[in-house]
């Protein structure tokens, strides 16, 4: 009686390398940060070259404005560092105008 080998045909499977993203990132202590994320779900979020944005002038109309538009320069940013944050209750998707307003905005 003969044998028979059978042999498993695996398919290695490409993953696209996850791409940075401009978002904006609320927490329940009330921080309000700008920065580029890959992964976004979960109560905790990394955070790469985030900026704090200590004050909002009226003129942004809202943190969403901060989204939308970015900040202005009455609005105090603070410089940028790679953070983890914790305690995440909502994240902005950050238009191209936006973003750049957040690279420029210098501490009022």
């Amino acid at each position: 009686m003969a044998t028979t080998k059978t042999t498993k045909t695996t398919k290695k499977t490409k993953t696209k390398p996850a791409t940075e993203r401009a978002v904006l990132v609320t927490t329940a202590h009330r921080g309000v940060f700008f920065g580029y994320a890959t992964k976004t779900d979960g109560e905790t979020i990394e955070l790469k070259r985030a900026r704090l944005c200590v004050y909002w002038s009226a003129d942004v109309r809202g943190f969403m404005g901060l989204a939308s538009g970015g900040p202005t320069k009455s609005c105090k940013i603070g410089r940028a560092a790679d953070i983890e944050l914790r305690n995440v209750t909502a994240v902005l998707e950050v238009t191209e105008a936006a973003a750049k307003a957040w690279e420029a905005s210098p501490w009022g």
